[in-house]
């Protein structure tokens, strides 16, 4: 049985992955786990470039916290090292170029609709 907090993860992961799909970004991999961190999804850019997408969803009534608010600096490490990992057992999809990188998408859901933040390159 999936609580709501999964449900509104799953929301948020589908209205991400048609946002990226919408501007011409392809879906690698969705929910990627290892014990050490997990990645939401992967995707590649239209230019070439290999994207992990952390998301952060909520819904707008949570006392004024925004799903940015979420992302804390030991969750940023682990994404940091699975996303290292990750592209590094993955090396043919990474254009030598471009590299990869991981953004944010934070989410707030109201009602019926749907905020949609982007942040690129969270992690320097």
């Amino acid at each position: 049985m999936m609580n709501h907090k999964s449900q509104l993860g799953r929301l948020g992961e589908n209205l991400t992955c048609k946002y990226f799909i919408e501007k011409g970004y392809k879906i690698i991999e969705r929910n990627f786990r290892r014990k050490w961190g997990e990645l939401d999804i992967i995707v590649k850019s239209p230019d070439k470039t290999l994207i992990f997408i952390e998301v952060k969803t909520m819904r707008e009534y949570e006392a004024g916290l925004k799903p940015e608010d979420q992302l804390t600096n030991s969750k940023l490490k682990k994404l940091k090292k699975t996303a290292s990992l990750y592209a590094g057992h993955n090396q043919e999809l990474i254009d030598d170029d471009k590299g990869w990188r991981i953004d944010l998408l934070a989410l707030t859901i109201k009602d019926k609709s749907c905020v949609i933040k982007h942040y690129e390159n969270i992690v320097a």
